[in-house]
């Protein structure tokens, strides 16, 4: 059985770490001039990968090693000097002293997300249906890339340049799989994993809005929970709002929370 402790947070962390330290090496092979970046600080993984990117953070922090005021010294200046905010994404598990140290430096609270996870077993084979997954090769780039910027982009629709490009770096990450979903013949959703050490990371997945609500999204998590089993995963993990629809859904395929995590932000007064 499965606890919500340090070692699972630790284990969940690192997966997540990982696969947004990925996305910054694939930006900085694609686009050199955007100054990606990324470091590991007191077991911390600091990444930036550009001013206004939501994966300019750290991750980890506090879980493998206690932060002290020179090792935030050292990651206030990675962002400061690169021009960002400076913002860590911090489980509870991290400890008193963590917390106590964040609000010493006069960091605030921003935003609130659930982390969830559930045991990788090998789905049931699915029949009857018009829906196909596939893991897409480098010739689909392109169209993974379009149909997961066309869902994203579905109520903000002057983002859809800026999602191609990130769903480009997205589908070009190292030990990432991506997923495209058909139903008749017809491409309609996209979705991808970040594999590492035995921890399938759960994101990316969107489906274009004429063909929600068609069993896109299951068969998605179907066929990336039959591709986590088969290459030796033991445990999936997803983020999601706290309280949101996609909680909900993820609870009902079997995700239960592990914590709740806060992204903490450096007040503008202390930089």
């Amino acid at each position: 059985m499965l606890f919500s402790d340090i070692a699972l947070a630790r284990r969940l962390e690192r997966a997540e770490g990982r696969s947004c330290v990925q996305f910054v090496e694939a930006r900085r092979r694609l686009f050199p001039a955007s100054g990606a970046e990324w470091m590991e600080c007191a077991g911390a993984y600091a990444a930036f990968d550009g001013v206004d990117s939501p994966l300019t953070q750290t991750f980890g922090l506090g879980l493998f090693e206690e932060p002290s005021a020179v090792s935030m010294d050292v990651m206030e200046r990675f962002f400061l000097d690169r021009g960002a905010k400076v913002m860590h994404e911090v489980s509870p598990l991290c400890g008193v002293a963590t917390l106590g140290l964040l609000c010493a430096r006069h960091y605030r609270p921003i935003e609130i997300s659930n982390v969830m996870y559930r045991p990788v077993e090998k789905p049931p084979a699915e029949e009857g249906v018009h829906t196909k997954v596939r893991v897409t090769g480098p010739e689909d780039g392109e169209l993974w890339a379009d149909v997961s910027a066309q869902g994203w982009t579905h109520e903000h629709p002057e983002l859809l340049d800026f999602m191609r490009q990130t769903s480009t770096i997205f589908s070009a990450r190292q030990d990432s799989p991506c997923f495209l979903a058909e139903l008749d013949g017809q491409p309609g959703a996209a979705g991808a994993l970040c594999i590492h050490n035995g921890v399938a990371v759960f994101a990316g997945a969107a489906t274009i809005p004429e063909m929600r609500r068609r069993g896109l999204q299951a068969a998605l998590l179907h066929e990336r929970m039959r591709y986590a089993f088969e290459h030796g995963c033991d445990l999936a993990m997803m983020v999601a709002e706290a309280g949101s629809n996609s909680q909900r859904n993820a609870e009902r395929k079997g995700f239960r929370v592990a914590y709740t995590r806060i992204k903490w932000c450096l007040s503008p007064d202390e930089k």
